[in-house]
This record gives structure tokens, C-alpha cells and sequence, in this order.
């Protein structure tokens, strides 16, 4: 691709060599001398709609009419401008860059060496927790303004160090055109977090992105448990996630008909009205698209969670549910040897009246830099010192009852 130009809008721009982020429908690619944006260009030759679906998107302003932070990045990862070829061919589209180590995908939240690689000394629950109450506010505002995700999933959302989020392939996002009324369909989908009824090949709606949203959440809380995973008893061996969404079979629902995975942290973490809209979710929600908790549910709910949450005078980084009587996480690395949240599982000492904020999300900066500590670490005692000093008074007190008994 060395020296491959193409047209945004009447400006010429030259491509990286080698693509950003390369998939089986398009790749990514840096522009030369630019790194606030990216071009995305598809590796089949994109129709007339994808095209018309473009032009349209570049002349809306989603989510332009809510004030934010001086802080937050775009909500939206949303379409700046076509890319053409330079005799005019459409080849993809523009778009603002969102990228590591400032922007992580939702997916390094929910593995231990992914969390303290990224978001060294930052992520705790609480922070988790904001980063849902972030999610759920976007999709409401979203279903707001007619918008459905369709393809949503933990690889499509992006998060900074303090929580804000930002949602990816805006290409693929379900609307209506306020100009012309034309519906443009989102053809993609996630198997992990797809809805059994677009499984079917039903559309996206806004009840399929609820069903998403919930197993999003269910990670976050979990740090990255999947609520279909496990091998059904009744089902062989190669079972996946998606089978099991299929089936309805959900261990936080009804946990005898799986094999849980070892290591799998218990539902009950989660604060009960939370526990709660993720067993609807899972339970009745997965057949009946009508009795998921909606977006707003969920924001209702971890609203009230979030100026509750309890932070561990043990180790730092560690806070929990306002239900719960002890932590939860010195409890797991006391049995399992791994912290989930600090680099050593050692008990550390810290001091209860150091506070920080209260981690709101959605529009403001999570607090994860400690929840509620300073993350001032105790010193060890150092055992090699001890040991010489005991040595040497021991030594003194033999010396001394020595020079008594020759006197």
C-alpha cells in the first residue's frame, strides 16, 4: 500500500503502508502526517446502498445535542468523510482514530493481565462499574435518537483511562434517514452477544441490543465471566456460547444444568436489583425480546449502585457491592493465589480514610485510581535484618553470662 492515495472529500491523503486493524470485511489504515484520523476501506467493492448509507451518515450529527466533558472523546466512532479513489470509485470512509494506549477495547477489561497491563493501578469494581453505567447511558441516548447498535459487542466499544466509552464500526449501526425515511439495516452480528432472534435472522432491534447490553454488563461486574458459558449436562462437549443462548441456558439463571468453569466468580457479586435484571436478562429475557430490562433499567440501577459501593481496608484496588458483609476479592485471592485487581495477591494494609471520588460515569470521569485508598502499600518487615539482629543479641547475652562465670 506504499504510496496508495485516495479522496476524502476534494482532500488527498496517503495511507500507511500496513494496516491498523485488518478484518474479513475491511481494513484499517493510518493516514500519513495525521494521527488524529483513520480510513477504513472494504475488501469487496462496496453497492450503491452501502454507499448511499455512507453519503447520508456524514451529513448526520448524532448525539450532537447532549453537552460533555471537556474531557470525553466522542461518543462515536461516526463516519467524517467518504473515501473515493482518485477517479471516484467509493472504497470506505473517514473516521476520528481510537486507538491504544489511549482507547482500549471493552475486552481488555475482562482478563487480570489485560486489566493491570492496560490500566496499571486504575481499574478496581467501582471503575467497572461506571464503565457500565457509561454503556447503558449510551444505548439509551442511542434508542433515543433511533439508533441500534445491531452489532454489539465487547471488540465494538472502546474505553479510556477514565471510563468514558466510544462505539466503534458506526458503518454497521440500524437507521432511519430523517431526510428521505430510507431504513438502513445492520447486517452484522456477534455470536457471543447475539440475541437468539437475530441468531434466526431477525433484525436488529432495540431489544437485541438490551440483550447485548446485559451480557456486557455481566462481564464488566464479573471481571469478564460470560453468563452463557460452561457445557450444558445434557450437551456435548462442543457447546459454545452462542449454543447456549440458543438453548436459554444460563448458569446465573439456572446454575444445575452446567458445568460451571472452574474460576467462575459467583452472580451473587453483583448487588441484588442488579442480580436481579441479569437473571430477566437471561432467564424469561432470552426467549421473550418484551421482558428484557431496557437500557434505562439498567442505568436506573447502577445509578443507585454506584454512591453505595463499599471499598476494602485490606488491599487497594479493592471495592464491592453495598450487600455484601466482606470483600468479595480478598476472599478469591485468599483461596485462588490471584489478585484481580493488584500486580501481588500479598495482604496489604491500607489506609481506610483516604478517600477519593465516587466514580460516576457517563459523561464524567470514573474514578478508578484506587476507590477510596491511596494505595499506600505497608512496609514489609524485613526478615534478613531480624535475623542477624537476634543473632547478635544472642551472642552479647552468651558473652555477658561467659565473663560472669570466669569472674
Amino acid at each position: 500500500m506504499t504510496g496508495h492515495r485516495i479522496l476524502l472529500n476534494t482532500r488527498q491523503v496517503e495511507l500507511a503502508e500496513q494496516p491498523l486493524k485488518s478484518g474479513g470485511e475491511a481494513a484499517v489504515y493510518t493516514v500519513v502526517g495525521d494521527d488524529d484520523i483513520v480510513v477504513k476501506l472494504y475488501r469487496d467493492q462496496p453497492g450503491p446502498e452501502q454507499e448511499r448509507r455512507l453519503q447520508r451518515m456524514v451529513t448526520m450529527n448524532p448525539l450532537g445535542g447532549r453537552p460533555t466533558d471537556s474531557s470525553q472523546p466522542s461518543e462515536l466512532a461516526w463516519p467524517t468523510a467518504p473515501a473515493r479513489s482518485p477517479g471516484g470509485e467509493f472504497l470506505g470512509y473517514a473516521m476520528h482514530r481510537f486507538g491504544e494506549p489511549e482507547h482500549v477495547r471493552l475486552v481488555g477489561l475482562f482478563t487480570r493481565s489485560q486489566r493491570l497491563r492496560l490500566f496499571p493501578g486504575r481499574v478496581d469494581w467501582r471503575f467497572l462499574l461506571g464503565v457500565s453505567w457509561n454503556l447503558a447511558f449510551m444505548t439509551a441516548r442511542m434508542h433515543h435518537e433511533g439508533l441500534v447498535v445491531g452489532d454489539f459487542s465487547s471488540n465494538n466499544v472502546v474505553v479510556d483511562g477514565n471510563g468514558f466509552v466510544t462505539f466503534l464500526d458506526c458503518d454497521s449501526i440500524a437507521f432511519t434517514d430523517p431526510g428521505s425515511g430510507e431504513y438502513f439495516p445492520c447486517l452484522m452480528q456477534t455470536a457471543d452477544y447475539c440475541a437468539p432472534e437475530r441468531q434466526r435472522g431477525g433484525p436488529a432491534t432495540e431489544a437485541s441490543d438490551d440483550f447485548a447490553l446485559a451480557v456486557l454488563i455481566y462481564q464488566l461486574l464479573t471481571v469478564g465471566n460470560h453468563p452463557f458459558g460452561g457445557v450444558p449436562h445434557d450437551s456435548d462437549s462442543q457447546s459454545t456460547v452462542k449454543d447456549n443462548i440458543a438453548a436459554s441456558c444460563s448458569y446465573v439463571v439456572r446454575p444445575e444444568r452446567i458445568i460451571v468453569p472452574r474460576g467462575v466468580i459467583d452472580p451473587t457479586v453483583l448487588p441484588p436489583d442488579l442480580l436481579l435484571l441479569a437473571r430477566t436478562a437471561f432467564g424469561p429475557g432470552v426467549t421473550d425480546p418484551a421482558a428484557r430490562p431496557s437500557a434505562e433499567a439498567w442505568l436506573r440501577a447502577l445509578d443507585a449502585e454506584r454512591s453505595r459501593v463499599q471499598v476494602c481496608h485490606v488491599r487497594p484496588h479493592h471495592s464491592y457491592g453495598s450487600h455484601l458483609s466482606a470483600c468479595p476479592w480478598c476472599e478469591r485471592t485468599d483461596r485462588t493465589g490471584h489478585d484481580d485487581f493488584n500486580q501481588t495477591p500479598a495482604a496489604q494494609r491500607v489506609d481506610p480514610a483516604a478517600k477519593n471520588g465516587t466514580g460516576v460515569g457517563g459523561g464524567t470521569a470514573v474514578d478508578g485510581t484506587g476507590t477510596g485508598t491511596d494505595g499506600t502499600v505497608a512496609p514489609k518487615e524485613n526478615h534478613t535484618l531480624r535475623n542477624v539482629l537476634l543473632v547478635l543479641a544472642a551472642l552479647i547475652v552468651l558473652i555477658v553470662i561467659i565473663s560472669a562465670a570466669s569472674g
